[in-house]
């Protein structure tokens, strides 16, 4: 059953679970058994990415989430049939921006906040990119702009004693443990020196921003959330941790589990990518 929804004056720190995941196209995953997730999960918030979808067929495909309680705010793309990024909550979001002040990137449909109380909750889906042609170009100026966005965030939320919780597809896998064919990806987008180190300064130890899900699963491989549609990369478990939660160090230290809701068979799977979860307390 899905919980009855709170007023946005609920104390929002109180225990409550996060999940993050890239849909691959709202309305194919609908129909291939999100739905039927979306009514079992205990989340309070669901950060979606790829929605591939406008806001007004965005609300007709979650029309049942909706109806049973849960609130949406959401980025359409620009461009028809491709990105789009929404929030899920169980309570009215206080307020809500869309992008993060590059024109560039601004009707991309590839970032949103919204506030609840003292947390901000943000859906990323960074650009994929493509070595050596001008997509790699469009996501490194992405990904310098979006980090002087997290910069200017983390300060001042630090400074009103809020917290921020950005959750989503960052299209970039940090270290070798990310990755499981990490040798042959070397020069692969997702996996080049120059991304890796910018997630480096991103999550370094006087950063303000902590990646919430290595925290809790140290020292291991994985737990991957990205798998190919092709050949067996599933059923080998060879897959990618690009789907990541980072939040600002108070928040991050609520964290207590954190969990990749992997499909337990490839037939069975509603998106190239499974939902990753983290509870708070």
């Amino acid at each position: 059953m899905l919980a009855v929804p709170q007023t946005a004056d609920s104390h929002i720190l109180a225990p409550h679970t996060i999940t993050s995941v890239n849909v691959n196209g709202i309305r194919a995953a609908a129909r291939k058994g999100m739905t039927e997730w979306l009514e079992k999960t205990d989340a309070d918030f669901i950060c979606l990415q790829e929605t591939r979808a406008s806001d007004k067929q965005l609300h007709e495909t979650l029309e049942p989430a909706l109806s049973n309680g849960w609130f949406l705010v959401s980025a359409e793309p620009s461009a028809k049939g491709r990105n789009g990024v929404a929030v899920l909550s169980r309570v009215e979001a206080d307020a809500v921006r869309i992008g993060f002040g590059d024109e560039e990137f601004q009707d991309a449909g590839r970032y949103i906040e919204a506030d609840f109380a003292d947390l901000t909750v943000a859906s990323l889906y960074l650009p994929t990119g493509e070595a050596l042609t001008p997509k790699q170009e469009a996501k490194e100026r992405f990904m310098s702009s979006f980090a002087a966005h997290l910069a200017v965030t983390a300060a001042a939320a630090e400074s009103a004693g809020r917290h921020v919780v950005v959750s989503g597809d960052w299209n970039i896998a940090h270290n070798e443990a990310d990755l499981k064919n990490w040798k042959g990806n070397k020069k692969s987008s997702g996996f080049l020196p120059s991304e890796r180190e910018w997630m480096d300064v991103l999550f370094g130890d006087e950063s303000a921003w902590v990646d919430v899900f290595r925290t809790l699963h140290p020292g291991v491989e994985g737990p991957y959330s990205w798998w190919s549609y092709r050949g067996k990369a599933f059923d080998n478990d060879s897959g990618w941790r690009i789907d990541y939660q980072v939040a600002t160090r108070a928040f991050a230290e609520r964290a207590k589990v954190g969990v990749v809701e992997r499909a337990e068979s490839y037939d069975l799977r509603w998106s190239d990518h499974a939902p990753v979860t983290v509870s708070y307390r």
